[in-house]
């Protein structure tokens, strides 16, 4: 049998945990059809169909899913390898805002620690605002953040992120009664976003509470205290979008944007991955 291709196998692991060819693809600079065609070299000198493909959906073969645990030890052993003589290890400061992070985060750092176990991930989760301030003064080397402004960073829009009003499935919104929301306090620009959809929509509320963070306006959503303005992929489990059933105004999607200053080529390599990964999970 042949040497094993080092980037066919790294890109195998990638489709694998990105279920996307094109995920795949921006995370290694290059093109999906480059990734494809790495991939089938890959099996055609292991003689095995690792991946099976349809117009709809990637997913590994049972030949695959056997491979895939030494094909990741493979790629981490490489990199184990190559920082092997560095003096000290790299870290890369990543800001990220917390109405994007849910609960697929620990799925996130463990791609990233399998992809680059060398390397020093510092991960701060803040508001948006909080975060575009440090990344603004140079604290963050990248942000993951809501657009906020107009101000010239550049930037990459990830994706866009629909937000629904998220509550328990039993709230009850008695007629006649101010909407009873939970919001962040200001200034935050998904509160903001909030109440000019229901002052618009001539919508009567009233705020009942105001939290510190994503996990306690998820809190007192599942505790059917309030009903919040939320992404709804990082809705907390077991809530539902009651938007639709109490006739409230729909809220606009929200880009969400990465931000980089760094020019180092092993840290732009990780901000590829980062952001394939965010991408996936959007979906």
């Amino acid at each position: 049998m042949k040497a094993l291709d080092l980037e066919a196998v790294q890109a195998f692991v990638l489709v694998a945990d990105l279920k996307s060819f094109t995920r795949a693809a921006e995370a290694m600079d290059t093109t999906q059809s480059a990734v494809s065609l790495k991939i089938k070299r890959l099996e055609s000198g292991l003689g095995r169909r690792l991946v099976e493909r349809t117009p709809r959906l990637v997913r590994l073969s049972a030949e695959g899913s056997a491979f895939l645990g030494a094909a990741r030890n493979l790629v981490a052993a490489h990199e184990n390898a190559m920082g092997s003589f560095a003096v000290e290890r790299r870290r890369l400061i990543v800001g990220i805002s917390h109405h994007i992070v849910g609960g697929e985060l620990p799925l996130l750092l463990r791609r990233m620690n399998a992809f680059d176990p060398s390397l020093v991930l510092e991960v701060r989760i803040a508001a948006s605002r909080d975060v575009l301030a440090e990344f603004d003064t140079g604290v963050l080397d990248a942000a993951i953040v809501l657009r906020h402004d107009n101000k010239g960073r550049g930037g990459e829009v990830l994706f866009k992120e629909p937000f629904g009003w998220i509550s328990a499935p039993d709230f009850v919104h008695p007629a006649g009664e101010p909407l009873r929301i939970a919001t962040q306090a200001e200034p935050c620009s998904v509160r903001a976003m909030a109440v000019k959809a229901l002052n618009d929509a001539k919508v009567p509320w009233t705020e009942v509470f105001v939290g510190g963070g994503l996990a306690t306006i998820g809190a007192a959503v599942s505790a059917g205290l309030a009903v919040a303005a939320l992404a709804r992929r990082v809705a907390p489990p077991g809530t539902v979008d009651v938007g639709p059933r109490l006739g409230l105004p729909k809220l606009p999607s929200r880009e969400v944007m990465l931000y980089a200053t760094t020019s180092d080529r092993h840290a732009r390599t990780t901000l590829r991955l980062l952001a394939a990964t965010f991408k996936s999970m959007a979906g």
